[in-house]
């Protein structure tokens, strides 16, 4: 970032504020929330330039971009003290309504939606709302009023065309999502963003609500709504309809006349915003428990705003049922529904280092964090096109009012308004959780190089404290994987080859694939007390700063890649190669069978491999070998699964048929291979490694250092500064 965003939230008491930076020019925007934000932008930057500040964050939590998707259907706000809802404007925010406390309050786009099913029976409705929820569908259950009394409607996600909804729905009726309820249409109603105006204007919501009723027991579909235009003040009405084509609106119309005959239905005025109130079952937890509220966005225009005074903050569903301070926005963007947590700057890194590192690290470990997030996040500016972050770690983690702990909040206090700065400029503080012991030059990461984001030693050891050692062993039945160390003891033995040999202290003890418990990953075998496995090596279990992933067959190892590489690998791998390395040994360049795998960066070799931990890792080609021969020749064994032969004291030769065998060298060290190619990688470290290590900074504050020094000795000569 090269200057500073000066903001305000849109007439809510914020002041301006405008901090001085010599030679520069201003541009005022207006960005797609309604929030006004100046931005101050420096052509010059110099070492006394002014430290960028931010009164206020936005981060996004659901939104569709270019650059970050996470979607959801619904939207599911409540708070203890109740909650002000209103349209945000640009230049303030309209009053709609206040929810009660703990009020259940819901919002969902006005789009398109298939109707899966209509029933007047709830345990059904509920059956099938769960049904798509299990398939990875968001169903919404309304409830209406009509000819048949209650009738509950189950419709299903959010779609920005007619087309794309009717696929959904066709989709789900054809796997018998829902087969066997009644209502079951052979296909898929929809419901839309068309609707009809009735004229009918009311002072409140429970007014609009029973005159919609009134219209629905006579056979017409009718909501309530809010209804805003300009800059006044919401006011409550009824819309008809809700209907995806213009022919079925115009039929609607026509119905509507017939059976009201001072009704005269008119299409909506485009110069207002229309927000639906329908009730929604999709939370009530029985037939007899009140609806909560189901509003209605407009894909476009419309931005509510949702403010709480309550200490407790908002808390929304969707998102694992977390509280924040601050206030919402809900809009639409990129066709799905975008919500946004607006919150004070320092709050926000408060929540920031709870959610990064554990309230019980050393404090000066928590002020270095702090300070990395706060430059962090003044670094990105406005990156999401209607916030400045998002609340993953494609930022930085933001768990809200949860993530706060009081050490965390301590540390922010201690270092509030301090950054870290370059030749005048706030800088990239990337950190990760461990980096293995050496950081990565940026380069070798991204391949763009920063002054300040250079390759260091690192003490990130810390993570291995306390955890199991495993062994790696070989079993009775010749296959070779894990056992942890407290479910072994020394036979006293040893293997021809000079390896200890252990012996199983319990029954069924698995063998596991690499030194971690996952009870979702199949074991390599299963063996019982008493049986005898020969050590191969001691490792400590997998953890941030050390690992082990795989071992992958080359059919598996390919596999992984598929999608991942701008030019995938032809024919099955027979070799994987480092083929160059960065100053802190990661590797900038892999071929498979001789040729270079196709990244953007060195980074995306994490995720070409199935995501591993970090690219500071080794590669071992189980079936490739050197061998040594007479007067010191070496012959390079083809990783090609090919015949071996060994020569045994008698002279006579024998072909190696097993898939796995075993290797002494010359010192001594047993190494495990196999016939087919194979493929292990060992690695350290946690994440992309640049910057600031998370472990490390707790190494450096157990050994003495302050917040100051960690900071300086991950981003080489910058400078701390304080406004």
């Amino acid at each position: 970032m090269n200057g500073v965003n000066v903001h305000n939230d849109g007439n809510r008491g914020s002041a301006w504020r405008l901090l001085a930076m010599p030679n520069a020019r201003r541009t005022l925007a207006v960005f797609g929330a309604g929030v006004i934000a100046l931005s101050v932008w420096s052509s010059h930057p110099t070492e006394g330039a002014a430290v960028p500040q931010l009164d206020t964050i936005r981060v996004g939590i659901f939104m569709n971009t270019s650059k970050y998707a996470l979607n959801t259907a619904t939207a599911t706000f409540s708070s203890t003290g109740g909650m002000k809802v209103g349209m945000r404007l640009p230049s303030s925010v309209v009053p709609m309504f206040v929810s009660g406390s703990d009020e259940t309050v819901r919002f969902t786009m006005d789009d398109y939606k298939p109707i899966v099913l209509e029933t007047t029976d709830y345990l059904a409705a509920t059956a099938v709302v769960k049904r798509l929820k299990a398939l990875g569908g968001s169903g919404m259950m309304i409830g209406l009023n009509d000819a048949r009394g209650k009738v509950y409607q189950i419709s299903e996600g959010s779609y920005a065309t007619a087309a794309a909804a009717g696929a959904a729905g066709d989709k789900w009726l054809k796997d018998g999502t829902i087969a066997g309820y009644a209502g079951k249409a052979a296909k898929a109603d929809l419901m839309g963003p068309l609707h009809l105006e009735s004229g009918m204007i009311f002072a409140s919501k429970n007014e609009a609500v029973a005159a919609a009723q009134k219209l629905a027991a006579s056979g017409i579909e009718a909501y309530a709504a809010i209804k805003q235009s300009g800059t006044a003040a919401g006011v409550y009405t009824v819309l008809l309809g809700s209907e995806s084509d213009q022919a079925a609106l115009s039929a609607l119309g026509t119905k509507a006349q017939q059976a009201e005959s001072g009704l005269s239905p008119t299409p909506t005025d485009p110069k207002s915003l229309y927000v639906l109130i329908r009730d929604d079952y999709t939370t009530a937890e029985s037939v007899s428990k009140p609806p909560a509220s189901l509003y209605s966005v407009p894909l476009t225009g419309a931005k509510l705003w949702l403010e709480t005074t309550a200490d407790t903050g908002i808390k929304l569903a969707e998102r694992y049922g977390r509280s924040y301070r601050g206030a919402f926005e809900v809009s639409g963007l990129g066709n799905r529904m975008a919500v946004v947590n607006e919150v004070p700057f320092e709050q926000y890194i408060s929540a920031v280092v709870g959610a990064e590192m554990p309230a019980s690290w050393p404090a000066e470990a928590l002020k270095a964090q702090a300070v990395a997030a706060r430059t962090y996040a003044l670094y990105q500016g406005f990156g999401f096109q209607i916030a400045h972050v998002v609340d993953t770690t494609l930022s930085q983690a933001y768990g809200g009012i949860g993530s706060e702990k009081a050490a965390t909040i301590a540390a922010v206090e201690a270092t509030q308004g301090e950054v870290a700065m370059y030749g005048g400029k706030v800088i990239n503080t990337v950190f990760s959780s461990s980096a293995g012991g050496f950081t990565a030059d940026a380069q070798e990461i991204w391949g763009s190089s920063f002054d300040y984001l250079k390759s260091v030693q690192s003490p990130d050891t810390s993570s291995e404290n306390g955890l199991y050692k495993w062994y790696r062993v070989v079993t009775p039945n010749n296959l070779v994987g894990y056992i942890r160390e407290d479910l072994l003891e020394d036979s006293g033995q040893k293997s021809a080859g000079g390896q200890a040999v252990l012996r199983v202290k319990s029954a069924g003890t698995k063998v596991r694939p690499i030194p971690l418990v996952q009870d979702t990953v199949p074991v390599v075998d299963t063996v019982n007390a008493g049986a005898l496995v020969v050590s191969l090596e001691k490792v400590t279990q997998s953890n941030e700063m050390s690992w082990v992933r795989g071992t992958y067959s080359a059919a598996e190892l390919l596999k992984l890649t598929q999608g991942k590489l701008s030019k995938p690998i032809a024919g099955p791998i027979r070799t994987l190669e480092i083929s160059k390395q960065g100053p802190s040994g990661r590797p900038t360049e892999i071929t498979a069978n001789g040729q270079a795998l196709s990244v953007k960066t060195p980074d995306a070799f994490r995720s070409a491999f199935g995501g591993l931990p970090s690219t500071l890792f080794k590669i071992d080609e189980t079936a490739r070998l050197t061998i040594a021969g007479s007067g010191g020749a070496t012959t390079e064994k083809p990783a090609d699964g090919s015949a071996m032969y060994i020569l045994g004291g008698d002279g006579k030769k024998q072909e190696l048929t097993a898939p796995n065998y075993f290797i002494v060298n010359g010192s001594g060290t047993v190494r495990a291979a196999t016939k087919e190619p194979e493929f292990r990688f060992v690695g350290s470290g946690n994440g992309h490694g640049v910057g600031l290590s998370q472990y490390g900074a707790r190494g450096l504050a157990g050994l003495g250092y302050d917040y100051k020094y960690i900071m300086q000795y991950y981003y080489k000569d910058a400078k701390i500064v304080k406004e």
